[in-house]
């Protein structure tokens, strides 16, 4: 007697497809540890270092290991709390510089507050956060613990 498999679950087609909010962080997250691994050819071998280790966040990442939804999660928290405290690492005393921050987009130049650039980052750091504590960012990756990043 043959034995007939049970019917897939929505569950098992979620998980099999990579989620686009994740997809769209992965890709961000590619594109500035490539652009810091350019830009810090001149810089301190510690930043490279973080880019590198980026970079093979994002690959675990793309191979579901579960420890790489930790380290994501972890890594997103982190960088809303240093976004968080932003403001008040670049007002201390010491820190505190008296000439308006200005942005250079080509020919186009434009005085931009700090207010608005510290708010603009402590919300991506919390779309970071939400998108690394998702349900269906939580289901894109494997059941069972795995701290190995390179078995399957």
């Amino acid at each position: 007697m043959t034995q007939v498999p049970p019917p897939s679950t929505t569950n098992d087609i979620a998980s099999t497809r990579l989620p686009k909010r994740l997809m769209g962080l992965m890709l961000v997250y590619t594109l500035l540890s490539i652009s810091g691994l350019i830009a810090t050819q001149s810089l301190s071998e510690l930043s490279s270092m973080l880019c590198i280790l980026t970079l093979l966040m994002v690959v675990a990442i793309m191979g579901k290991q579960k420890a790489a939804l930790y380290l994501l999660r972890v890594y997103c928290l982190l960088q809303l709390m240093i976004y968080s405290m932003l403001p008040i690492i670049m007002y201390a005393p010491d820190n505190l510089d008296t000439s308006p921050t200005t942005m250079d987009f080509g020919v186009f130049q434009t005085v931009v507050p700090d207010w608005l650039l510290y708010g603009v980052l402590i919300a991506v750091g919390m779309l970071q956060v939400w998108i690394s504590f998702n349900a269906k960012v939580k289901m894109w990756f494997k059941s069972r613990i795995n701290f190995n990043i390179i078995s399957g």
